[in-house]
């Protein structure tokens, strides 16, 4: 989530409560394009107040792995993967570079937190934690959360032997 943080956890809680109430109501579990579009209808309602928030929502359901982009306008993007916020252009240069679609997961994990570090350790707004999670059919994992210099450390000692070989 990227923007205002008031904004961003305020409507992400909105919109956990509303796939819930539909849960509820329905006896199944929404499915990822639905709430996403939940989140967007939402939004467009709001347009013109002042909001500021970007987000992906992400998830398995029987259509498989899904991922929306959704913005504080109501803008509702399908795609194979997104970057939101101020370190956006530095992550979207390493997912461009590096995003293949036969990627393994443990290749799909190591570009996620390198594309998070780059758009952290460039971008003073980002934040500083790279936090990373895994969404599989059975639900999700988190792989970590890690301190952006610690990281800054680790790839700095990797560029340096990369150098020398």
């Amino acid at each position: 989530m990227a923007g205002g943080a008031a904004d961003c956890s305020f409507w992400e809680r909105n919109l956990g409560m509303q796939c819930r109430m539909y849960e509820l109501r329905n006896k199944k579990r929404i499915t990822v394009a639905a709430a996403s579009k939940l989140l967007a209808n939402t939004m467009s309602s709001y347009r013109g107040y002042g909001l500021s928030m970007g987000t992906m929502i992400t998830g398995w359901d029987e259509t498989g792995p899904q991922l929306y982009y959704v913005d504080d306008d109501g803008t509702r993007l399908h795609g194979r993967y997104f970057s939101v916020g101020s370190g956006s252009t530095y992550a979207y240069g390493v997912l461009d570079t590096y995003y293949r679609p036969d990627l393994t997961v443990e290749e799909a994990i190591d570009l996620g937190k390198r594309a998070i570090y780059h758009a952290c350790h460039r971008d003073a707004m980002s934040g500083s934690i790279n936090n990373l999670y895994h969404v599989t059919k059975d639900g999700w994992v988190k792989i970590h959360a890690i301190d952006v210099n610690d990281m800054h450390y680790e790839y700095l000692e990797e560029k340096k032997n990369a150098m020398s070989s």
